[in-house]
């Protein structure tokens, strides 16, 4: 690489791996003028030596870190989605045609959407959330164990959480002679690790609740109906103050509680809800809807209640909530940004 080539660059791109990162950079006039493989704990050392530019990357683990490394030292980073830069991939998938790619995006389209840098108060809010829907899997697991093992023995158990804590250990006292020692020994253990899951459960649920009554857009988006510390904290983990979404109707897209699209020649088709983005945030939406949903008694109190009422008449409970859904993920975006604004 010439030193003019050098001093010019116009973008660089970043295919972020385990232990290496693979760069490829571009000059103003898009020819490929460097191809290099360095070590993650290179990262400083190796950009130090490169002139100030765009410097683009997908939306992965470490992406964000990365990110805030290369601003401190004046580049200007972009995280971009990676749908959006597997059209630029050339040939066979390899690391370097990744990098190629992402730099391509980074320099030719600048108006592609890019994720907002993420703070460490955001990751570690984040990281909360992952750890309580990991424990939440892993206790739903032990239950439809225990369930099994009961139903291999021809005990049944009503439907709930409740009625199989409340009748375990009647169960193994009623049905000791149907059930082997050995199996009563396997049944307590996995007892034993549904208490201790519902205890770390709490005590994560009890660390969000206490950040949403602290952290002042938490406090904020809770004043809509059917949001609480769960889905206002969600919100602000993966969205910030929402300055990356231009109004609520693309925050309600990018959670994916609007319809696919597929249109042409002035036709509208509109399919079911896209599915895009948030799955964790659009679970949680659409939980508080269903909840909303089970008091009609309540929706006059609602600013959206008289539309509730008469969209009750004509669609079917699923379909409702999704419907549902939309408004206060809408309505959550306007007032974050509102708050943030003034």
């Amino acid at each position: 690489m010439t030193k003019k080539a050098f001093d010019e660059l116009i973008s660089i791109g970043i295919d972020i791996g385990k232990d290496t990162f693979h760069i490829v950079a571009f000059d103003p006039d898009g020819r490929l003028v460097m191809r290099k493989q360095i070590k993650r704990l290179a990262l400083v050392s190796a950009f130090e030596k490169l002139p100030r530019c765009v410097v683009g990357m997908e939306a992965c683990l470490s992406a964000h870190f990365v990110s805030r490394t290369l601003r401190k030292m004046g580049f200007e980073p972009r995280i971009i989605p990676a749908i959006y830069v597997k059209p630029f991939i050339k040939g066979q998938k390899n690391d370097y045609n990744d990098a190629e790619a992402i730099a391509e995006a980074a320099a030719l389209r600048p108006n592609l959407p890019t994720v907002p840098e993420k703070s460490q108060e955001q990751l570690d809010l984040q990281a909360l959330h992952r750890v309580r829907s990991r424990l939440v899997s892993r206790r739903t697991a032990t239950i439809n164990r225990i369930r099994a093992f009961l139903i291999e023995q021809g005990i049944t158990v009503r439907k709930g959480l409740r009625a199989l804590k409340n009748s375990f250990e009647t169960i193994l006292e009623e049905r000791k002679d149907e059930i082997s020692p050995r199996r009563r020994t396997i049944l307590i253990g996995l007892f034993g690790d549904w208490l201790w899951l519902d205890d770390r459960i709490d005590t994560v649920s009890k660390e969000i609740e206490q950040i949403s009554r602290i952290e002042e857009n938490c406090v904020n988006v809770m004043t809509i109906p059917g949001i609480g510390p769960m889905i206002s904290t969600a919100m602000v983990a993966a969205i910030g103050t929402g300055e990356a979404l231009g109004r609520g109707r693309d925050f309600a897209a990018w959670v994916g509680l609007v319809p696919r699209q597929h249109s042409t020649g002035g036709r509208t088709v509109l399919g079911r809800i896209t599915k895009r983005g948030s799955r964790y945030l659009r679970m949680l939406f659409v939980q508080a809807a269903k909840v909303i949903l089970m008091r009609p008694n309540r929706w006059p109190d609602y600013s959206f209640g008289e539309w509730l009422t008469k969209a009750a008449e004509r669609m079917n409970n699923n379909k409702l909530a999704v419907a549902l859904a939309n408004k206060p993920a809408r309505t959550a975006w306007s007032v974050l940004r509102q708050k943030n604004d003034l």
